[in-house]
């Protein structure tokens, strides 16, 4: 294969261009270290100056990488086991499209087995706390080291297989945003495996192991810390079962696979993601029934807006003519797809974006109102969505044009009903 040294003249830079993919690679694994450290600290403030630093014993373990790596390397082994389904991606620029395994929820049941097994045999899975900050840190190193495996890689990849919004010539934006479209190493799919399966479970097992460390300090599990590790599981394992509808999105169809996925996938979601409860090791709190019961609701109503809109519009992508889809009304396009205005989509133009939101906050209630903390991810998400909701805009005007605007005439809201 040729060295592919070809650029995209037209390629339009985000995240601040050059120099957010200078900064945001620095500040990131430092944001995760960081906040992780304030989560352990007593006052857990984080805004306490001097801030909070650990000595630098703390940050490494031997343990830690064997953990990371022998993650991956089970969860690599789950993702080539020949369960479920195999479903075929979007039709890619040379007119081809890959395979991909459906079977990322049986690698989660096989896993909650495998921890139920060990946990029954006694190992002690609290020791996770004990090892968050060293972990992070394998986890950036991995980050790292697998982004520039990647990058170095991306110029064997033909020009077809390129992302253009990563393929600008500049070698710090390129690395940071991922020059190869799907990279894999034969069939196996780099990006599709790490956008759900090690971060993504792996969050629900750090989670799992700060319940097992708060009943060995106090005896049993609190019921805020029931609720945090029920919500986020339930969360998790409809991302799994409904996995297959990550093919349609940004990140597989347009993004290419750099240190911003890697990175996201590998050490942000599973460290910042887990932040409530970590923090509830350190910091218990006491919650009524009737307070339970409110954030239990909220978080409901989230959920149902998240999947009811979503699994709207996955089935209306499959199948428009099915009945719980077909009598929506709808806007023609130029390429001959169909835009919704009706139904939840004709609420807002994110309305799955509204019910991410109330969950998170509902995942972090249960930490009470006395630390900011707990809330960073809500802050964090809230951040997220309006800056993903803002290239979806640019994405869809480009490629929608006349009826997109009046798409957005119709719809006028984006995320929050008659707010914004």
């Amino acid at each position: 294969m040729k060295f592919n040294k070809q650029k995209s003249p037209h390629a339009e830079k985000e995240f601040g261009g050059t120099l957010g993919a200078t900064c945001i690679p620095v500040f990131l694994p430092l944001t995760v270290l960081y906040l992780l450290c304030v989560c352990r600290s007593p006052a857990a403030s984080v805004l306490q100056w001097p801030p909070v630093l650990p000595p630098t014993a703390q940050l490494w373990d031997p343990l830690a990488p064997v953990l990371i790596l022998g993650w991956m390397a089970l969860q690599s082994f789950f993702y080539l086991l020949p369960m479920g389904k195999v479903s075929e991606g979007m039709v890619l620029k040379d007119g081809s499209r890959l395979k991909y395994p459906i079977n990322g929820f049986h690698a989660l049941c096989v896993t909650a087995v495998l921890l139920t097994l060990s946990l029954w045999l006694g190992m002690p899975l609290g020791y996770l706390f004990e090892l968050l900050l060293p972990l992070a840190v394998c986890a950036i190193g991995v980050s790292f080291l697998l982004s520039l495996y990647l990058y170095i890689c991306s110029f064997w990849a033909p020009h077809h297989a390129l992302a253009q919004g990563g393929n600008t010539g500049n070698p710090l934006y390129d690395f940071f945003m991922g020059r190869e479209l799907n990279p894999r190493i034969g069939s196996f799919d780099l990006k599709y495996f790490c956008e759900l399966r090690p971060g993504l479970i792996g969050w629900v097992v750090i989670n799992l192991g700060m319940l097992m460390k708060e009943v060995e300090l106090r005896d049993s599990a609190s019921l805020a810390m029931i609720l945090v590790n029920s919500f986020q599981l339930l969360y998790v394992a409809d991302a799994l079962w409904n996995e297959e509808a990550v093919l349609t999105t940004m990140d597989i169809v347009h993004d290419g696979f750099g240190f911003m996925l890697v990175f996201g996938d590998l050490a942000w979601v599973p460290f910042t993601y887990s932040l409530q409860a970590a923090f509830l090791v350190v910091h218990p709190q006491s919650l009524s029934l009737l307070g339970a019961t409110a954030i239990f609701t909220l978080n409901g109503a989230g959920y149902y807006i998240f999947r009811k809109s979503n699994s709207q519009k996955n089935q209306f992508r499959r199948d428009p003519t099915h009945p719980s889809v077909a009598n929506l009304e709808t806007i023609a396009t130029a390429t001959g797809k169909r835009l919704l205005v009706s139904g939840w989509w004709g609420l807002v133009r994110h309305p799955n974006y509204l019910g991410d939101l109330l969950m998170a906050l509902a995942w972090s209630l249960p930490c009470g109102f006395n630390h900011l903390l707990p809330y960073f991810y809500v802050v964090y998400f809230t951040i997220l969505l309006i800056h993903r909701e803002a290239r979806d805009e640019r994405h869809c005007r480009a490629k929608y044009g006349l009826a997109w605007d009046s798409y957005c005439r119709r719809v006028p809201y984006r995320i929050f009903p008659y707010i914004y």
